[in-house]
This record gives structure tokens, sequence and C-alpha cells, in this order.
């Protein structure tokens, strides 16, 4: 939920109105308190299924034709989808936010070409009439300049989300002399959690009172980790599975180093609000994930799918323990100039046209 985006727009005197599927906890308690209303719309994010998708797409038709409003905000493949042909329709003014490519672009299986082909072409019809489109890093954004999905004059690179740095204060490190590393994202091949599991599995049998945690939900896509293979993980005490919170400020605290191994992101805000927690970071040099890190500075940057030289750098911070607090001020240092909330709202107002 970007509450801090919505805040700022209202400051205007606009009316806000938000649509999304099912809240969590946290979201169901805060959302009355920032938005005028809310409405629930069908969406399956990780549905095949095209009759979910035209349910989706007629709720925003409806919505869209109720409300009559002058600018629409989406994120998220369906949302921006659905939500740009649905403006279309009713001549509004249109804006997406892309946070990251997702599993149809990553190439491989005829799947995933299949999907690929179809996805490009509903990109191109939804975002044709569009006002702006934003996008998380510039390699995204001349990934869809390149296929022909967008046009060029309408696209803008905005630094992630962002953070909010006084909600994710920085906070010194646990003072268990057992260097503790912490994953957090969704159960998924390409978020890396198996490399991830198979370097616990490696520095335990060199450091076997190292501690690494995993935080992150199940997921349904075809790229999902079944759960009874993580079960495998803790059973061997390779990793701690923490199953998913609400709240991820007490887990990151518990830590030393924030570990994320994807193979592609937009900009991994969790790896952001870590940094902002004072955190060093060791993640991949993949699209997204290599803006987070300097290296050397706050963390380290590994190939993908490098479980060995993930292990290594792993390694390395239980070996150079002293050097952790450093890289954790200079990642708390990364957040303030690159990642802070207010900042990217007030770019992402002045493309969209609400800053006055």
């Amino acid at each position: 939920m970007r509450g801090h985006l919505i805040s700022e727009i209202k400051k205007n005197n606009n009316f806000v109105m938000a649509a999304s599927p099912g809240l969590c906890e946290r979201s169901i308690n805060i959302l009355p308190t920032i938005v005028d209303s809310h409405t629930p719309i069908r969406i399956k994010r990780s549905s095949l299924n095209p009759i979910e998708d035209i349910l989706t797409f007629f709720d925003l038709c409806k919505l869209i034709y109720k409300y009559k409003p002058d600018v629409v905000l989406a994120y998220t493949i369906k949302p921006i989808i659905w939500g740009g042909l649905a403006s279309r329709i009713f001549n509004t003014k249109f804006n997406a936010l892309i946070t990251g490519l997702g599993y149809s672009f990553q190439g491989g299986s005829s799947l995933r070409k299949l999907l690929l082909f179809l996805v490009s072409n509903l990109y191109k019809a939804a975002l044709k009439k569009s006002h702006s489109i934003m996008f998380q890093n510039a390699e995204n954004m001349m990934s869809f300049i390149e296929k022909s999905i967008v046009d060029k004059s309408k696209c803008h690179v905005v630094p992630g989300s962002g953070v909010d740095l006084d909600y994710y204060k920085f906070t010194q490190l646990p003072t268990s002399k057992d260097i503790v590393f912490l994953c957090i994202a969704r159960l998924l091949n390409e978020k890396g959690v198996r490399e991830y599991a198979n370097a616990a599995k490696t520095v335990k049998l060199q450091y076997p009172k190292s501690k690494f945690l995993l935080l992150g939900d199940v997921d349904p896509s075809p790229d999902g980790v079944d759960i009874s293979e993580v079960d495998s993980w803790v059973k061997s005490g390779s990793i701690d599975y923490l199953g998913c919170a609400n709240d991820v400020r007490g887990v990151i605290k518990n830590c030393h180093i924030f570990v994320l191994p994807s193979y592609h992101e937009g900009l991994p805000r969790s790896t952001i609000e870590a940094m902002s927690m004072g955190r060093a970071i060791l993640t991949t040099n993949a699209v997204g994930c290599k803006d987070t890190v300097i290296n050397g500075i706050n963390g380290f940057k590994v190939p993908t799918k490098d479980e060995k030289m993930l292990a290594q750098k792993m390694i390395w911070f239980i070996d150079n323990s002293d050097l952790i607090k450093s890289m954790g001020i200079a990642s708390r240092r990364i957040a303030k100039e690159k990642f802070d909330v207010h900042k990217i709202n007030t770019q992402m107002m002045e493309i969209m046209g609400l800053n006055n």
C-alpha cells in the first residue's frame, strides 16, 4: 500500500478512492484513515484463467464509470493492463507504475514465450493512451521501449516506491556474536530462495552457529517453491523459516546481514527497508537489485544463480564481522540520499501532474 503517496495527493484537496483485492490486517486497519473510499475488486494475481481477468476488467470498468475519476494510477501487471484498457474506454487520464517485469519477461520455456507475447501486446494496448509510465529502473524501461510496447516520451524512472525513514529507523546490530542472515521474499524460485538455502547449508558446514532466517509467504504462481521443500530445509537445519509478517521491522532488527539473491526486481522494497534500518546488504547484480548496493561500501553483489559465490560472501561477512556495522551505516546513508519516500512521491506527483 502506498499510504504516503495517497496522503501527499490528498494534501491538494483531492478525493482519493482506492481499489484492491483482499487486504492484510494492517492495511484493513490503516486504509480507512488514509483514503476517502475503498472498493474491493476481483484480482487473482497468479491466475492464468481468462475468465478471472475478464471479471477484473469488468470491475474496473464499473468503477471508472461510477466514480468518473480525473486521474487513475495503477501498479502491478493486472491492474495496469485491465485498468489501462478500462481507462481508454472512458478517456480517463491513466498513469502506470511498473514495479518489475515479472515471470513472463524472463524467457526460457515455451509457456513463458507465449505469455511474453500475450502480455507485451496487452501492455501495448493498455498503455497506448496513457499519460505517464513510471519504471523503477532504467533497464526495465529500455526493455519496454525496445519491444515497442511504450512511447519513450511518456516514460520516466523513479527510484522505487521509497522508504519511510522515520518508520524504518536505524537500529543497532544484535549483540549476538553468531552472525544472523535474513532473506525476506515470497517463496519463488526467481527470488533466489533455493540459492539462499543451499548457500546456508554450505556456510553451516564451516560455521554451524550462524543463523539463516527466511521470511515470506507461499506463492501459487508457476514459479512458486512448495512449502514442503522449505520444510526440508528447516529439517536439515539450514534455514529457520518464519512464515510471513505484516511488520518486518522486528525481524530486520534481529539480523546482521540482509540477503536477497533475486534474479530480477523493479527495485526491491524489502532491501531498502533493511538499508534504512542500517543493515549491510548481500544481493545479486540483477536488474533492480544492483541499484541498492555499492560493492564493498554497504555490501556486495554476486552473480544470479551463483550459490557458491553467495556462500563465499556470507563467509566473508562472518570472517570480517567488525566491518558489518560501518556497512550498515553506509546503507542508511544511501537510503536517505536515494530512497526517501517523500522525495520520490514529489517526483511522482510532478510526473502525474498532481503537484499543483
